[in-house]
């Protein structure tokens, strides 16, 4: 999904410290995609260093991550909360607090016992990622109504959407902007 948004903003990630980092701008707002290059258990390192070096408020972070108990392609998107058991967001909690935007993007669990990591982990054949584009085109419509209009209006516009069978194929990413006018991280 990060990687959709970077490619529909002609956005080139370059391996800098704790990730591969992306900066565009989105009318005039300063976006900066992080891609951890940290285990997903120690993510929060890199959201905090990178909110840190961009000097970007917690308020205009949005942590994308993939989640087991949402079917493929649902999502959830809230303004702060619980991990809900994310060891990736558990450990971002760790560091920053739970007051930061979250979209859970439903993976699904058709995997064995004892696979889960596996599935995790795992590659979508082609014909997955054909079935899930259009999740990947509406979390991208996602992620530039965050920057452009926050989280309460992006939660109202596109969760009711989030609950259909809109599929998507990210499984997991941050988003950050920052100054007055500029939004938030993205995370994969």
């Amino acid at each position: 999904m990060l990687d959709a948004f970077a490619k529909a903003s002609n956005t080139v990630f370059e391996d800098r410290r704790y990730g591969f980092v992306g900066e565009t701008s989105l009318k005039g707002r300063k976006v900066v995609l992080l891609k951890p290059s940290t285990f997903m258990n120690l993510s929060g390192n890199a959201v905090r260093y990178w909110l840190n070096k961009e000097n970007i408020d917690q308020s205009r972070l949005l942590v994308v991550s993939d989640d087991v108990a949402l079917p493929l392609g649902q999502f959830r998107l809230k303004a702060g909360g619980s991990n809900g058991g994310h060891n990736g967001l558990g450990h971002i909690q760790q560091l920053i607090g739970q007051n930061y935007a979250r979209l859970r993007m439903g993976i699904g669990n058709d995997y064995p016992q004892g696979g889960q990591i596996d599935w995790v982990l795992g590659r979508y054949s082609d014909e997955e990622l054909r079935e899930l584009q259009p999740a990947v085109d509406v979390a991208v419509d996602i992620l530039r109504s965050f920057v452009l209009a926050g989280i309460d209006v992006t939660m109202n516009q596109f969760n009711k959407l989030g609950k259909g069978k809109v599929h998507s194929g990210a499984r997991a990413c941050s988003l950050a902007t920052n100054g007055t006018q500029e939004p938030p991280i993205v995370q994969k």
